[in-house]
């Protein structure tokens, strides 16, 4: 399949078969594209943490407001974290980059701030998302990103001292009679002149 045809079929699940799990060998496969992620500079400000352990998933759910079902009956969650302040990321991330990329940290980047700091590494992870979801796509795996949690909660569960929950996707298999799968609600984007400009 073609990467036009899987951005015309994917979609965000809304209700998973809760029999069907993803295999040991796909999700060994999921975490490995994940682990290549891109990132500016190669900041890698990450931690993604894979739940399959039905007591967690139901403890999370309890704080996913409108997606808990999805949490409880999805193959897996995978948490996406990043390092909890500046100072960690300087520490346990910084002194693994390459000379030039460290250079640009401290000369563009440091002179910021620590709240562009925050923000600017938040966005890295951000970018690993849309990797992840046509990563997951490319392989028949369904998902759902999932903004609407209660991430200190999560964090309090997860209980990751040097990083916090931004968001979580759930991933498994459709439910086959969900109702927001294209073949039953037609995918909406706006129309390509009102988001694309050329310029020749």
């Amino acid at each position: 399949m073609s990467f036009l045809n899987i951005a015309q079929n994917r979609y965000t699940t809304k209700k998973y078969d809760p029999n069907r799990k993803i295999d040991e060998e796909t999700v060994e496969k999921l975490k490995e594209i994940i682990r290549l992620s891109p990132s500016s500079i190669n900041s890698q400000p990450w931690k993604f943490t894979f739940v399959s352990d039905e007591n967690i998933k139901s403890k999370l759910s309890e704080f996913s407001y409108n997606n808990k079902q999805k949490v409880r009956d999805a193959s897996h969650l995978v948490v996406f974290s990043m390092v909890k302040d500046v100072d960690t990321f300087e520490n346990r991330k910084l002194n693994l980059l390459p000379e030039g990329a460290t250079t640009y940290y401290n000369r563009v980047l440091k002179p910021k701030g620590d709240e562009q700091i925050m923000s600017w590494l938040k966005s890295q992870v951000y970018l690993s998302l849309g990797f992840f979801l046509s990563a997951a796509a490319s392989i028949g795996i369904d998902s759902t990103p999932m903004e609407g949690i209660s991430t200190d909660e999560y964090d309090a569960i997860l209980e990751d001292n040097e990083y916090k929950t931004l968001f979580a996707v759930a991933i498994g298999y459709r439910d086959k009679d969900d109702s927001n799968q294209p073949s039953q609600k037609p995918k909406f984007r706006l129309d390509r002149d009102k988001v694309i400009r050329t310029i020749k």
